[in-house]
């Protein structure tokens, strides 16, 4: 299946891209898992997950949490949290 996954903040920078258009293995079914499979293809993506414990994660420009379902075709933004004032 085909993904697009979109990197923003400190993701962005420390893995060097904004977006790339992914091909994954078919037990790659929902948000978690995408995230263990981003992670588990070294560097740089490996560091940039371990030093964001916390990365938000949306499919669809709408908010998703792990258990998020993935389809052919989906975009899947990663961020770590914002804080503001």
């Amino acid at each position: 299946m085909k993904v697009s996954i979109l990197y923003f903040a400190r993701l962005r920078e420390a893995i060097g891209l904004d977006r790339e258009v992914v091909e994954v293995p078919r037990d790659v079914e929902s948000v978690a898992a995408l995230r263990r499979w981003i992670a588990g293809r070294g560097e740089p993506w490996s560091s940039a997950f371990a030093a964001a414990p916390r990365i938000r994660a949306a499919v669809g420009r709408v908010m998703a949490d792990d258990s998020t379902a993935l389809q052919e075709g989906a975009e899947v933004a990663f961020f770590p949290p914002v804080t503001g004032g």
